[in-house]
């Protein structure tokens, strides 16, 4: 045999390789999309005809929208993550019982959205590859109920927490820059099935559909950036300083919420201030709780077992001594942190007991810390019901230390009598109204939800001296966001993560973002005119 020969039988068994590993995957991809594992002929489609029946033209259709309405929920669910422990609480007030719900909807979301990617992904390569599509039954039923697991979650979520939508339309002020790029790298990485498959078609038309579709889409997204805007896009020298942290009930990560030690947390930790909810007893003392009843966090059912459900107001302080406010924190993990905890803190908070407007006060004057509190009026048949104001005024100024401007004073109840009586109190409005109103009322600092966000009247407010403090930002890129649009002041839950944070997330000068938007529209299209005539 000739040297020749023996190296065309060479170079023709490498290839034979090539082409059973070539068969080998692709009917890999065939059984896994059809579910078929019994060995047998997979049939491709014939060149210039369509790759699926309209059965199957269907199903694939099906697979596209459920993977766009799992995406549109799983990415509104994450960005929800900020106020995950209203929703639980939401649920056990509901239900009674204490369950992490929001996690097991963000995991089942994900597993869901997992599943319709894969086979998504399948059904394009067995396109690409010119295979015919037979979708299982199985499969079918899977992508039923991610659909309608997906279109449920959204309407019952919607109807109960309107408001998240808010909050996903901020959160692409901080992530639609890279959004785009993603897109623009999809729809890139889609140039080749797509041009794979285009080319097999003999239908003229058919063809410019899908390249006018197609082109349609790349050309939005390459020019996505010209209407964006986001406020972390901007130059350095223009950056506002890092807002103030004030602990949300404290530090509810670190102890148990409403108690002295969750608040020595939060001056442990650097925050700049204190915020709490405060009730006043029966025999009229000022005390922290942030519900109606003391159900939630203490052992009132233990104790007081006739009254699980009275208002915590009924209870006199003597009463609520006997209570202790600090071991639900670790039955119900409400931020998954109680593990976290060194056994020196587990055993402090496991003790902690209902805590005194006096004693935070104490110790806001101690550090320095500025104090904002919501103060609730007993209900009817308390002796101090029409006096909540009058006592709560009365503990401020002759039985603690602190200094009246230390204190946002909150309540919009007696307003004019409590600046008259206390002129020195930053008065706080929860709110917003015209400026000429603000300060026609004294004043001098907003207090609002963080879905109220907007550079435009957070600058405004802030060139009459009106500063601005948002509640409750504990995600780092609500944060970030707040930081850029120049609020002064946030409360959170997460004082020592967001603390530590020396610039905001996602934060880029404008020539930084024209750079990454116009390389990646340049390489994107260089690469898909490439793939094309290649095809």
């Amino acid at each position: 045999m000739t040297s020749s020969r023996i190296q065309k039988l060479r170079v023709d068994r490498k290839q034979g390789w090539k082409g059973y590993g070539h068969q080998a995957f692709v009917s890999c991809l065939t059984r896994l999309y059809s579910c078929q594992w019994k060995p047998h002929q997979h049939t491709g489609s014939q060149f210039g005809h369509f790759c699926c029946s309209k059965l199957e033209c269907g199903s694939f259709a099906m697979i596209i929208v459920t993977f766009c309405l799992s995406l549109v929920f799983l990415y509104f669910w994450t960005e929800a993550q900020n106020d995950y422990n209203d929703f639980d609480w939401f649920i056990f007030g509901n239900l009674g019982f204490w369950f992490p719900w929001s996690m097991v909807l963000l995991v089942t979301a994900a597993v869901f959205f997992t599943y319709i990617a894969f086979l998504l992904l399948l059904a394009v390569c067995l396109l690409s590859e010119g295979q015919r599509l037979y979708l299982h039954c199985g499969h079918k039923i899977g992508i039923l109920v991610t659909l309608i697991f997906s279109i449920a979650a959204t309407a019952v979520l919607s109807d109960l927490w309107n408001e998240k939508w808010e909050t996903v339309l901020l959160s692409f002020q901080m992530t639609a820059p890279y959004l785009q790029v993603g897109g623009v790298l999809l729809m890139t990485l889609l140039s080749w099935p797509l041009a794979s498959h285009l080319f097999c078609l003999r239908q003229r038309v058919r063809q410019m559909v899908i390249i006018g579709l197609y082109g349609a889409v790349l050309i939005s997204l390459y020019l996505v950036p010209l209407g964006m805007y986001s406020p972390c896009i901007k130059e350095r020298n223009s950056l506002s300083p890092a807002p103030a942290l004030i602990g949300h009930r404290g530090a509810p990560m670190l102890a148990p919420e409403n108690t002295y030690m969750s608040f020595e947390k939060v001056v442990a930790a650097g925050g700049d201030g204190l915020e709490t909810d405060v009730t006043i007893s029966y025999d009229g003392i000022p005390f922290l709780m942030h519900d109606k009843s003391l159900r939630r966090t203490t052992n009132v059912e233990d104790i007081f077992p006739n009254r699980t459900h009275s208002p915590a107001a009924m209870f006199t302080w003597n009463e609520l001594q006997q209570l202790n406010a600090g071991a639900w924190f670790f039955s119900q993990n409400p931020f998954k942190t109680a593990s976290s905890l060194s056994p020196e803190d587990c055993i402090q908070a496991q003790n902690q007991s209902v805590c005194t407007l006096r004693a935070v006060l104490e110790l806001a004057a101690q550090y320095g810390k500025l104090i904002i509190f919501d103060l609730y009026r007993p209900p009817r048949g308390h002796p101090y019901r029409d006096m909540w104001i009058s006592r709560t005024l009365e503990v401020i100024q002759s039985e603690s230390s602190i200094h009246s401007n230390q204190v946002l004073w909150l309540p919009t109840e007696l307003r004019e009598l409590v600046q008259e009586t206390d002129p020195e109190l930053q008065q706080t409005s929860g709110s917003l109204a015209p400026v000429e109103e603000l300060q026609q009322n004294h004043i001098v600092r907003l207090n609002l939800h963080y879905s109220s966000m907007s550079e435009a009247e957070i600058s405004m407010y802030s060139a009459v001296n009106i500063s601005t403090n948002l509640y409750v930002v504990s995600e780092p890129w609500l944060f970030s966001l707040a930081w850029c649009a120049g609020v002064h002041s946030v409360t959170t839950n997460a004082v020592h993560i967001l603390k530590s944070l020396r610039r905001p997330l996602f934060f880029m000068t404008p020539q930084e973002y024209s750079t990454m938007w116009v390389l990646t529209d340049m390489l994107s299209l260089i690469v898909i005119l490439v793939v094309f005539i290649f095809h």
